[in-house]
């Protein structure tokens, strides 16, 4: 057993923070933690531990939405609407994935960063590229950090040199062995104009056969969920047209955005408990729209975050808290008050507890979970006078990866690779 003397944060409800000043967590050789304590228990008084002082020790990230070939992007073309962005910027750019030479140079820098931000766990597009995909879930395994990736599935609406086929997809999950362990494959249709009726039940066949989770993009444009309408005029909404081909909540599933669901997609959403990721960087920077979260987390609905690079211009998950609880007070205040803004404690579990729900017991410090853990040093912006939850809100607002001490995931430090 390993046990950490620290200041201990966490939320394991929405509503409030649980804070352990110089408290102690006690973690098995198997990376799950037995508890939290202010004193330790007079069993293990005697056990020796590790004192890291005056520092917070908080849940690692999870980033539930975010594309790996894009990192090479971050930060430009950010002055155009989506449809337009992933024709000039974002298709160009994932089809030099064709190259693994290419792939394996900028895949490492992409995991390496998310080790700098502090994202143990993420749920990651890769390209339609087979070889790169391999190569990047190999990436992701000699990192030790958890990651869902997917095979970008798209056989129409998008340049020739972009696209794969039903057999394609179907030979790579056909010699997929390992789909288990901390790094496993998910179901990744692009969204639905990028795939014709024949991907998408071949997609949902894959994922009934194989129990495998599903990802993908909803809602995040009024152009895109017009050009669905046209595309599948039988779908009651744009969520029903994933629903009819069984991508949606038939196995765990994944909804990026959102922005713009209501009604009956909001209902069909809660009924087959999928996962929105709200992605509020990228919907700022392509000006999709500011998705309803107050309402889907009042109606039931699970939501989760995601940087959603190179739509979001920066991988860590502080910049998304931010962002998330900044578009909530203009919702709050676009609604005259009506819809209440995020708190902190709310910002902070969208990021950890929310979004490691969909790897299993993560992203809190409850008994059971993973220790899945930041070490964070915020001595120059500390004052004595601070309470634990100022020092969390500044740490949020003006710390970044140079805060980060050490780096857990499932009871492992992690160490910077040097070959990354």
């Amino acid at each position: 057993m390993n046990i950490y003397k620290a200041n201990i944060i966490y939320t394991p409800t929405p509503d409030r923070f649980s804070f352990v000043r110089g408290g102690y967590i006690c973690v098995a050789a198997n990376g799950i933690v037995e508890g939290v304590y202010e004193k330790l228990p007079d069993e293990i008084q005697d056990h020796s531990f590790t004192d890291f002082g005056d520092r917070l020790l908080i849940p690692a990230f999870n980033d539930l939405h975010v594309h790996a070939p894009q990192y090479r992007n971050l930060g430009l073309a950010l002055d155009e609407e989506l449809l337009p962005w992933l024709e000039k910027y974002t298709f160009p750019e994932e089809a030099k994935f064709a190259d693994t030479d290419y792939a394996r140079r900028i895949y490492r820098r992409f995991v390496h960063e998310l080790w700098m931000q502090g994202t143990m766990r993420s749920s990651v597009f890769a390209t339609i590229h087979a070889d790169a995909t391999d190569l990047l879930t190999n990436i992701f395994r000699e990192s030790g950090m958890g990651a869902y990736i997917g095979l970008v599935a798209m056989d129409r609406n998008s340049p020739d040199y972009l696209q794969n086929t039903p057999k394609q997809v179907a030979e790579y999950f056909e010699r997929l062995t390992d789909t288990d362990g901390i790094v496993r494959p998910i179901i990744t249709p692009r969204f639905i104009p990028s795939c014709t009726p024949d991907m998408l039940r071949l997609l949902g066949r894959i994922a009934r056969e194989k129990n495998l989770p599903v990802q993908s993009h909803l809602s995040e444009n009024r152009s895109e969920i017009n050009w669905v309408a046209e595309l599948e005029p039988d779908a009651s909404c744009y969520a029903d047209a994933y629903r009819r081909y069984g991508l949606l909540g038939q196995t765990p599933t994944l909804m990026a955005h959102c922005c713009h669901s209501a009604g009956e997609e909001m209902q069909m959403l809660r009924d087959n408990d999928v996962v929105v990721v709200h992605c509020p960087t990228s919907n700022s920077n392509l000006a999709s729209g500011i998705a309803p979260v107050r309402v889907f987390l009042d109606n039931g609905i699970r939501v989760a975050l995601g940087s959603d690079i190179s739509g979001g211009h920066h991988l860590s998950m502080l910049r998304v808290m931010q962002y998330a609880i900044q578009l909530s007070k203009l919702a709050y205040a676009r609604s005259e008050g009506k819809l209440p803004y995020l708190s902190l404690s709310e910002a902070f579990y969208l990021a950890t507890k929310a979004g490691g729900s969909f790897f299993g017991k993560v992203g809190s410090f409850e008994k059971g979970y993973d220790f899945d853990a930041l070490l964070i040093d915020d001595s120059y912006l500390n004052y004595d006078d601070y309470s634990l939850e100022h020092r969390l809100q500044r740490y949020i607002y003006l710390g970044d990866d140079r805060d980060i001490r050490l780096r857990f995931c499932q009871g492992r430090q992690l160490l910077e690779p040097s070959n990354f």
